[in-house]
């Protein structure tokens, strides 16, 4: 029998079984693709499942099931499958970047079949396998405690890394503001670099500056030192795209600001910013353009 199910084995998922498998975690696996699941199972001595009703059969009680799908519909639907195949005391994790009120409404779903809801917000990335995850939990304290072991062997360590945070919902709100924090970090980071690099009459060397920035300096953190590892091999990133994807995380983190009337400018402008990478700036820019022209008779640069 297997102690924990992982369900959705993508980059994050795949890597968390692997971290529990390591930790000497016996685990069920299922992912939309079989094939992914047989690959992992035979990997990590794991028992990959074809069907969520499998993968359920094959669970000590209570049984414990942690989500690492994509929030919004496909984490739904697991849910919906979920809750009429786990049965009163067992444990659903969702550890998707998914919004915190969405967290609320599936745990008293979930509740009214006597069902125990963890939302876990997840951070680490492709470095957690080696260096842990960091966890930010929310829920019951007697729910969260079914789960305790398995948050464990995800954290850096047993002692830190992880955080029950409050109630439902709680682990999500505070892995929403984590990565507003987040976009604020990086935009500080390119905006600062960007201006150095402008400056071409000193010719700096933006890599030495960063691995300098790494020692001692009170803007040290692990989006430099990873800033740093990617400009000693290239500082021009001419075959980089400027173009930055945004989370759901960053525009409710803006929204929540909104709804509470806290200032959060750098947070706000930071996600405005990626919006403008993305082409969303394009047809205001052309906008000021004719306004330019209209006002001043000022030129107009045609596209190529």
């Amino acid at each position: 029998m297997a102690e924990m199910a992982m369900v959705g084995l993508g980059r994050m998922g795949g890597n968390m079984a692997r971290r529990l498998a390591r930790g000497g975690i016996k685990l069920a696996l299922y992912n939309r693709s079989a094939e992914v699941a047989r690959a992992l199972a035979q990997e990590t001595a794991a028992t990959a499942c074809a069907t969520l009703k499998d993968l359920v059969a094959v669970l000590e009680r209570p049984r414990v099931t942690w989500l690492m799908l994509p929030a919004g519909e496909a984490t739904e639907q697991a849910v919906e499958q979920l809750a009429d195949l786990l049965e009163s005391g067992d444990v659903l994790v969702n550890g998707a970047n998914a919004y915190y009120g969405e967290s609320r409404r599936q745990a008293v779903q979930l509740a009214g079949k006597g069902i125990g809801y963890v939302d876990a917000g997840v951070s680490g990335g492709v470095w957690g396998l080696e260096n842990g995850y960091a966890l930010m939990v929310g829920g019951e304290k007697e729910v969260v405690a079914r789960a305790e072991r398995f948050l464990k062997v995800l954290a850096p360590a047993p002692d830190r890394g992880w955080l029950h945070c409050g109630p439902v919902g709680s682990g999500h709100f505070v892995k929403m503001i984590h990565n507003g924090i987040e976009y604020g970090m990086m935009q500080a980071y390119a905006e600062g670099l960007a201006l150095m690099k402008g400056k071409a009459e000193f010719d700096l060397d933006l890599a030495a500056i960063a691995e300098m920035w790494r020692h001692g300096s009170v803007v040290r953190s692990w989006l430099l030192d990873l800033t740093a590892d990617f400009l000693k091999s290239d500082q021009e990133l001419k075959d980089i795209e400027p173009f930055v994807a945004d989370s759901g995380e960053g525009r409710w983190t803006a929204l929540e600001a909104v709804e509470q009337g806290v200032p959060a400018p750098v947070m706000s402008l930071a996600l405005m910013m990626r919006f403008a990478s993305q082409g969303h700036n394009d047809y205001p820019a052309k906008l000021l353009a004719m306004m330019r022209k209209g006002f001043g008779g000022h030129g107009v640069k045609e596209e190529k």
